[in-house]
Formats: C-alpha cells, structure tokens, sequence
C-alpha cells in the first residue's frame, strides 16, 4: 500500500511564559539576522540556521515531567527553531529531518551503548511509531484517541499521543524521549539508523503503531488494557520469554546490558522487574485525596476490578469511610497511586493492620517492545528483525 512520505517532523521541547535560547552561529529571525547571541524570546518567532554548523541552546527544559526522576536541564539542537503560542504559553519547536530526529531519540531514550542489533530494532520502532503518529494526524484519525469519564463514582480516562495538535510530537516521555544532540555522541547510534535508513515495521500494509517500555515485568500487555479499546494485532500479551531457552528475557541484574538501557538518571531506579511501595493508612489516605481531588476519609480497600492479562489493573476501586471511587486506565492508577508515577499497575495488594503494600511487577504500560528484554535479546545473538518479530508478531519490515 501507497503511504504519504513524510521526512520532516515538528517536536515540542519546552513551554514558557518567555523562552531564553542561546544561538550558535549566524541565524535568521523575523527581526533579522542574529549572530552567536543569547536572548530571550517573549513572542512567536521563527529561527533558520544560515550555515550547516548551526545549534541552538535551550535553556531550562524540563524533563521526565511529573516522574520521579523530573529535572531541568540545558538541552542543544540543530535544525530550525520556531516559538508558538500555545495557550497562555510559548512553546519552542524544533523542525528538522526525521532522521536526525531518531539519532537523538535513541540516545535519548537508552544508553548509545547498548549493542547494535537492538539500536537498529529501537530505530526501526521509533520511526514506525513517529510516522505513525503524523499520519494519523493527517488522516484526522483522531476520533476516540482521549476519553474521560469524570462521575461521582468514576474516573476511566486515558490520554494518546495525538492530544499534540500544534506540532507532530512532544519531547518527553508522554511521546518519546528526544533531547536533541545533547546525548547522541555514539557513532552506533548513526550507524544504527543509517543501517535502516527508512525502515518501518507493518502489518496487513499499514505503518504500525510500535508502542515500548522499559520493562514489562515478564509479559506484554494488549493495547487496549492502557489505551481505547480496540484490538491490536501486533500488540499482544506474549510472554517475554527467550524464544531459545524460555527464560525470562527481561530478568536480569546484569549491570553491563542495564547501562546498555538506561540513561544515568533512569538507573536511579534499580527495583523495577519486582517491586512493593508501602504506605500507611494516613499516607495513603492524604495522597489519594490531593491527588484525585475527593475526600475518602480513612482508606479502607484497594480492590482491583479489572485486569489485563499480564496483570496490569486497568480499573481500581477504591474505598473509604467518606466515599468509594473507581478508577481507570492504567496511568490514571499510577497516578493516583504516587507522588510522581509507579513503576506500573501490575501490583498486588496486601493489607495489614494499617498499612497497605503494594507487590508490583515493571516499569511502563508494558505494550510492544519491552526495552531491558529486548537488550537482552541483543546481547545474545539476536539481529534486530528478530527482536521486532518477537514483540510485534506477524509484522513486516519495508523501506518507506
């Protein structure tokens, strides 16, 4: 089947009331030429490089926005440099080619250390996924994407990558990690998506929507378990499971394939295949109120309703002496459940005297690609074609 080719992608870095950017090399504004100056941007503008050395600095980005590892940092890119209005906010926007675009988001996303085979498998998915999300936008395919259902005893909603309307895709985590050529110094990394240079994942002649995490805890979840419910063929719940010898892919304590994953603030995490957060009744009880906004007086019961088939809850009651509550999907429940996000919503738990133990299991939604197995997978032999084919079954590479 025929598809729209699409090599340039618009990607939201930052909002500001004022957006301060240091701009390296001779640039062109709508006020002129600028040279080797820093400023800051109070209105929309746009910046186009007048030499290919050119870079900008963006000063302030948040990233990991609202998880536990949420920092401001100076982040570096190259292409043009456009300041939007986006409400009562200005929102700096990088335009650049989709390739170069993958460069940093692979680093971005993992360590440029990791073996080659899985950079070229993180390639081929970042780039299904990116034009996946544009051509959908193009196709206004966007009925259904965000639901909400906000009662006295409910709360079920779930929000998508095409909520971005004024630009293709955002640069933190709610889309992919991108932070510019602030981290992509790894010549594996272009080599990586040189070596796949227009390679996307289909399926029945369709770009797929190759969705990952960091570790789905030892099974894939379905798609409509996190998101609307609809079935995704590719996006199953398989066990992660070594296609050789059956053993978990994504157990592993291996410091060396880790650090292949994990950027140096991700590995501040260390617990995240097996994990219990506990809270007493009086913690629990005062975070569920500021996080969703209701009084439950003295939590009683979490009780899951509803579960995907890896475990994951995707609707949660909750029970208190003032009032009952129940919640949905999956990141609604991390949410609620933590002052940042939880690792996931595959828990379990355990109620004693007072205190409420909550036993989990990976970190991230856990649809596609499950990243740590997926390293592992590389670090024993697998090429990339067969790391997508176990987690995207049926799918087909081609060049588009």
């Amino acid at each position: 089947m025929a598809h729209t080719q699409i090599s340039v992608i618009r990607v939201g870095v930052m909002s500001a009331p004022a957006i301060t950017v240091t701009l390296h090399g001779k640039w062109r504004s709508n006020d002129g030429v600028i040279d080797d100056s820093r400023i800051v941007v109070s209105k929309p503008d746009e910046f186009a490089p007048l030499s290919p050395d050119c870079a900008f600095t963006l000063h302030g980005v948040t990233i990991g926005k609202s998880y536990h590892w949420e920092r401001k940092e100076d982040q570096t890119f190259t292409g043009k440099l456009a300041v939007i209005r986006e409400g009562e906010q200005l929102t700096a926007v990088n335009i650049l080619p989709i390739e170069d675009y993958l460069i940093s988001v692979i680093s971005s996303e993992m360590s440029a250390t990791a073996s080659l085979e899985f950079l070229k498998a993180a390639a081929v998915i970042s780039r299904s996924w990116v034009k996946r999300q544009i051509l959908n936008k193009d196709l206004k395919d966007l009925k259904n994407l965000r639901d909400f259902k906000d009662t006295k005893d409910t709360i079920i909603t779930w929000q998508d990558h095409e909520d971005h309307t004024l630009y293709d895709v955002c640069a933190d985590d709610h889309c992919q990690r991108y932070q510019g050529i602030t981290k992509a110094s790894n010549p594996n990394v272009r080599r990586a998506v040189e070596e796949t240079s227009g390679e996307v994942l289909t399926y029945e002649g369709e770009i797929c929507d190759c969705r990952f995490s960091k570790c789905c805890g030892g099974r894939m979840e379905e798609f409509a378990t996190c998101w609307q419910d609809k079935d995704v063929p590719y996006l199953q719940a398989l066990e992660d499971r070594d296609p050789k010898d059956g053993t978990i892919l994504c157990d592993t304590h291996d410091k060396g394939i880790l650090a292949q994953v994990l950027n140096d603030y991700d590995q501040e995490t260390v617990d995240f295949y097996r994990w219990t957060v506990t809270y007493t009744q009086a913690e629990l009880s005062e975070l569920l109120r500021r996080k969703l906004g209701r009084d439950f007086g003295q939590v009683l019961e979490l009780r899951p309703l509803k579960r995907g088939k890896s475990g994951r809850i995707c609707q949660l009651l909750i029970r208190g002496t003032k009032a009952s509550l129940t919640i949905g999907k999956e990141l609604t429940i991390r949410s609620a459940l933590s002052e940042s996000h939880l690792y996931s919503s595959a828990f379990e738990v355990e109620t004693v005297g007072d205190t409420f133990t909550l036993h989990g299991k990976g970190w991230g939604h856990g649809v596609g690609l499950c990243q740590i197995g997926a390293a592992v997978m590389g670090s024993r032999g697998y090429d990339y074609r067969e790391i997508l084919a176990h987690y995207y079954p049926n799918t087909t590479i081609i060049r588009h």
